[in-house]
């Protein structure tokens, strides 16, 4: 089992910057992937950003070229850097992990592979 627990969320203006963290615990041998998704009210969970333990990276298109995905494994944590945020980017943010993870160029990471998630942090995004 695996624990995850996400900070560094909070409320910033348009244009602002953020960055999350999520410190990993328990079985880190199922970290192989590391990924971050959001979710709003009444939307299904989407992926935004992963990591792979060999260095690959892959992000949604939506935040492509804004928001940066980095892991210290010597902390065992997990960051996602989000620069020119948009309003639309208000949302939670959850930190998952999965032994096992595809790698699709143009998408992020898939929900269906990730089954260790933490509880999340609230990012809000005003204009």
């Amino acid at each position: 089992q695996v624990q995850l627990v996400e900070s560094g969320g909070g409320s910033v203006q348009t244009g602002g910057s953020l960055r999350l963290s999520c410190v990993v615990s328990g079985d880190t041998d199922n970290t192989y992937c590391m990924a971050w998704f959001r979710q709003t009210s009444g939307k299904e969970r989407e992926g935004v950003a992963g990591s792979m333990d060999d260095g690959r990276t892959f992000y949604a298109d939506s935040v492509k070229g804004r928001f940066t995905i980095s892991r210290d494994n010597a902390k065992n944590t997990l960051y996602l850097v989000m620069n020119s945020l948009k309003p639309e980017d208000t949302a939670m943010y959850y930190c998952a992990a999965a032994p096992f993870c595809t790698l699709t160029i143009g998408l992020g990471p898939a929900l269906r592979e990730y089954g260790d998630w933490g509880r999340g942090t609230q990012v809000t995004v005003s204009s």
